[in-house]
């Protein structure tokens, strides 16, 4: 452990590990003379990975990144994703694991993946596009990262192995980037050393994994591909970040299942004990610190030959869509420019299906089959208007922000957000009456009888950058504006339902309301009744004590006077 010490960042916080002096001297000599082998270029220093990693502002969006690569290597032949915990040879540390089956990447491909800046994806399907996101993730979960990837173009089989250690350049000073790789061919059946320049070059990147990988030596480094099989990519984070309180940021040991965001799950604060239990089991809370739950909604359309594998279990995937009652389905068109293309964009709406026991409601918002938006709340959190009231639409017309969380705020966006809020409120106006509320001009009221009237309760307060307080320009005074786009011309919409409604729906639902409440009721005066029980068998448990601890007293006596004992025997 002490020789793991030594490589490891003295700060393991990540949104602090940035935060060092940089030495005014440069640091020109590279081990075993690697300067030789350098050439002229722009200088990254290493602090950028760190400046560079913080565009992730939550640790499931990097992860997000590394899953939208290996999807993309659905088209190479890519049937699976494995993302699991396993342990450093040197110190038994966790590591994190993301395996694919994938085309893998050649010499030249895992070159451009560890540059900074570079991307040859070009296609208008997949996610990938900035040429940043396997450093900005990597680095956002934690200090280290190595590949290993195998690839087999035009008949020569390749294997690579890069690093990408940020404790390495921080520990030995460096002033610029260095990434060692080494890559191998398969030659008469044979894997040999595929140098470029001289033996040297390549040694000295050996050296260099070999001391700051998890692995000691060249025969360690190799065993790695046993598992990947003729191609895919596996890549192993570790040195992972921690939090505040010296913990790890990702929990493995809560859910064997799962990997959760350490000291998220109790954000559910100010929500009644009848109501809790549903927030923490429904899936817009459980999103922010599961990232099984997360991962079932990251992709709108369900995968047929393609598994994200957490922890050994299939990840579930689930259709939002799938999750609503009274469905309808909206065409909206934007005006997305001059002389651009007509678009068009379908937004599945519909209510919730714990309706109206729980009021979640949010538009969960995709680009490209990804999800960027879960759950957003385009109206106010305290309108009654569009409660429980579900959409899902795939923005394709307009481009993400660099961590794939969010879009960036452009008038096209803004038209979307004002067109969104218009269609839920619209809805709400007409099907309110279905979940147990009474429809009027503007205005909501609960129905009778008494007993089905949802009950309105608080909702969480969750740290997310979908919040619809982020999106105040819209707004005058707290309340909603429902101004159309400037040119509603250009943005029609046709509204198709997906359910029939039944004449006498109302009337069911009305008593299904009763029955559910009629529940709640029952249950509490349970509830009452076994708290009573509890109370009474204390105060006999009290009673025994007491009667116990007097005949304990009156043994005691006789112990210590014999003559108490004669008595006693005298009498019997």
């Amino acid at each position: 452990m002490a020789e793991s010490s030594n490589k490891t960042l003295a700060c393991r916080s990540f949104w602090k590990a940035g935060a060092y002096e940089v030495s005014s001297t440069s640091n020109q000599i590279l081990p075993d003379g690697l300067e030789s082998f350098d050439f002229d270029r722009a200088r990254v220093h290493p602090k950028f990975l760190h400046t560079n990693a913080t565009s992730h502002k939550w640790a499931f969006g990097a992860i997000a990144e590394l899953l939208d690569n290996a999807v993309d290597e659905i088209c190479h032949g890519a049937t699976f994703i494995k993302v699991d915990k396993t342990a450093n040879q040197k110190d038994g540390s966790p590591m994190l694991l993301f395996q694919d089956d994938g085309g893998g990447m050649d010499p030249e491909g895992i070159r451009q993946c560890m540059s900074l800046g570079f991307s040859s994806k070009r296609s208008k399907t997949t996610i990938g596009q900035y040429g940043n996101g396997f450093k900005t993730s990597t680095m956002r979960l934690g200090a280290d990262a190595i590949v290993f990837t195998r690839a087999v173009r035009e008949g020569q089989e390749t294997m690579s192995i890069g690093l990408l250690s940020y404790t390495f350049l921080r520990r030995t000073m460096k002033d610029d980037i260095i990434v060692p790789m080494l890559d191998f061919k398969m030659e008469g059946g044979q894997l040999v050393p595929l140098v470029y320049t001289c033996l040297e070059e390549w040694d000295s990147s050996l050296k260099i994994l070999n001391e700051w990988s998890p692995f000691s030596s060249e025969e360690e480094l190799l065993q790695q591909f046993e598992d990947v099989g003729s191609h895919g990519t596996k890549v192993l984070i570790y040195n992972l970040w921690m939090n505040d309180d010296g913990l790890l940021e990702l929990d493995f040991d809560d859910d064997d299942e799962d990997i959760l965001l350490r000291d998220q799950s109790n954000s559910n604060t100010g929500w009644s004990r009848f109501h809790k239990e549903i927030v923490q089991h429904h899936i817009s809370h459980r999103l922010r610190f599961s990232l099984r739950a997360y991962t079932s909604i990251l992709y709108m359309r369900k995968f047929t030959n393609f598994k994200i594998i957490l922890r050994g279990v299939p990840v579930e995937q689930v259709n939002i869509a799938d999750e609503m009652k009274f469905k309808k389905v909206v065409t909206y068109k934007p005006q997305v420019g001059v002389d651009s293309e007509s678009v068009t964009v379908r937004t599945t709406i519909g209510f919730a299906k714990e309706a109206p026991v729980l009021g979640i409601f949010g538009v969960n918002v995709y680009h490209k089959n990804r999800l960027i938006m879960p759950f957003w709340k385009v109206l106010q959190e305290g309108s009654s208007r569009g409660r429980s009231v579900l959409g899902v639409l795939e923005a394709n017309f307009i481009e993400p922000a660099h961590d794939k969380q969010d879009f960036e705020r452009t008038p096209l966006f803004i038209r979307l957000e004002t067109k969104l809020r218009q269609i839920i409120v619209d809805y709400w106006k007409e099907n309110c009456h279905l979940i147990g509320y009474q429809g009027s001009t503007g205005k909501s009221t609960k129905a009778t009888p008494q007993k089905a009237q949802p009950q309105k309760s608080p909702r969480p307060n969750m740290a997310s950058p979908h919040d619809s307080s982020k999106y105040g320009a819209n707004r005058d005074n707290g309340q909603e504006n429902n101004t159309p786009p400037a040119n509603p011309q250009a943005e029609d919409e046709e509204v198709r339902s997906m359910d029939s409604v039944d004449p006498n729906m109302i009337h069911t639902l009305t008593e299904e309301n009763i029955e559910l409440f009629s529940r709640r009721e029952g249950l509490e005066a349970r509830d009452t009744q076994l708290r009573q029980t509890i109370a009474e068998l204390e105060k006999e448990l009290e009673e025994v004590r007491t009667k116990s601890a007097q005949i304990a007293a009156e043994l005691q006596c006789r112990r210590l006077d014999p003559s108490l004992n004669n008595f006693a025997n005298q009498n019997v």
